[in-house]
């Protein structure tokens, strides 16, 4: 797309033992057995799905704000938006959102989240909805690792939490190109650490 002027940019909560969601994620389940606590950072601590609040502390939010200043447009896996519960049939960004799935038929009605067959047709739509503004590829860890397998990605984040989970899903489960990072910047707060790469081509 001729007009894209952003980046694409990736990012994703992980484990210490490198995992997305614990064991027996799904839809009503969630991130799976003790998969809430990779996203405490975003809570401000111990949260629940009976219970979803909370707020971020300082610098995760300016962490997260530097992030979605530019945002454009998001991209998401189907397994995702199942696992969220559909983020209540609304649209959680605001901003033009892209479900990568193999059914696009089955897109809702209403206008808040437009399905696509494929990652590359996924973040070729959000590049031109995004115009000159950054996409946002938030995951599940199959679309992020098809990203980058496809040299789709310009900016990867990972983000650590402080938890060893054992099992469940992991980020790079199956990835076997070999890709050379340079590290851009690194943030740290009690629930989290920030890892902020530029993708070498």
């Amino acid at each position: 797309m001729g007009s894209f002027k952003g980046k694409v940019m990736a990012g994703i909560t992980t484990s210490v033992d490198g995992y997305v969601a614990g064991p027996d994620d799904g839809p009503e389940r969630g991130l799976g057995v003790g998969g809430e606590r990779l996203h405490n950072w975003v809570f401000g601590g111990p949260w629940t799905y009976d219970d979803p609040r909370g707020e971020m502390e300082p610098v995760d939010a300016q962490w997260m704000a530097k992030g979605m200043a530019d945002m454009g447009a998001v991209v998401g896996g189907r397994a995702t938006y199942e696992a969220s519960g559909h983020w209540g049939d609304e649209n959680p960004w605001g901003v033009p959102f892209f479900i990568v799935t193999h059914r696009p038929q089955e897109q809702p009605e209403g206008g808040a989240f437009t399905f696509v067959d494929g990652v590359r047709e996924a973040v070729e739509a959000a590049k031109e909805a995004a115009g000159d503004r950054n996409v946002h590829v938030m995951g599940g860890a199959d679309v992020i690792r098809q990203a980058l397998e496809l040299d789709l990605v310009d900016e990867l984040s990972i983000i650590i939490a402080p938890v060893v989970l054992g099992g469940g899903k992991r980020l790079f489960e199956g990835f076997t190109r070999d890709l050379e990072l340079e590290q851009l910047g690194v943030t740290q707060s009690r629930h989290a650490t920030f890892i902020d790469y530029r993708v070498k081509r």
